[in-house]
């Protein structure tokens, strides 16, 4: 049909092992991780809060989830241009709320199309970064089988 855009959205088992993947790195890691998932349209599609891991993250790993989600580029990327002084400075009280610091991660087809989105928090931002590419890995390794 013509005029009628079309979608592709992540399904539940995708987010799924998404979230199981990022979980079984931070249990390596051996730091309780919050892990969200959103689909296309930035919706929560799933969620993990591992044992111990801060109720205060569990926000946190929504935002960056979304946050990854509406720019389409990882929430490390989009950092840098919401310093002072930069062109998106304060862009973080738009959107009722955005995290500009690493640990959200789009997920994509392999010809680009984004699907979604993981977002996790509840450590470091290096850690934080290394669960939700963990996550994003095991996405595009289920996608590629």
């Amino acid at each position: 049909m013509d005029g009628i855009a079309r979608t592709a959205d992540i399904t539940l088992e995708l987010a799924q092992t998404a979230i199981d993947a990022s979980l079984h790195h931070a249990t390596e890691s051996d730091v309780p991780m919050n892990v969200a998932v959103v689909d296309a349209g930035s919706n929560l599609k799933a969620f993990a809060r591992m044992d111990r891991a801060w109720l205060g993250s569990i926000d946190v790993a929504w935002k960056k989830a979304r946050t990854a989600r509406y720019f389409d580029m990882e929430t490390a990327a989009l950092g840098p241009m919401a310093q002072p002084g930069e062109a998106l400075y304060h862009i973080e009280f738009s959107n009722d709320g955005l995290i500009t610091f690493p640990g959200g991660v789009p997920l994509q087809l392999d010809d680009g199309t984004v699907v979604g989105a993981i977002g996790v928090s509840g450590s470091t931002v290096d850690n934080d970064q290394a669960v939700a590419e963990a996550g994003a890995r095991a996405f595009q390794e289920a996608i590629a089988s």
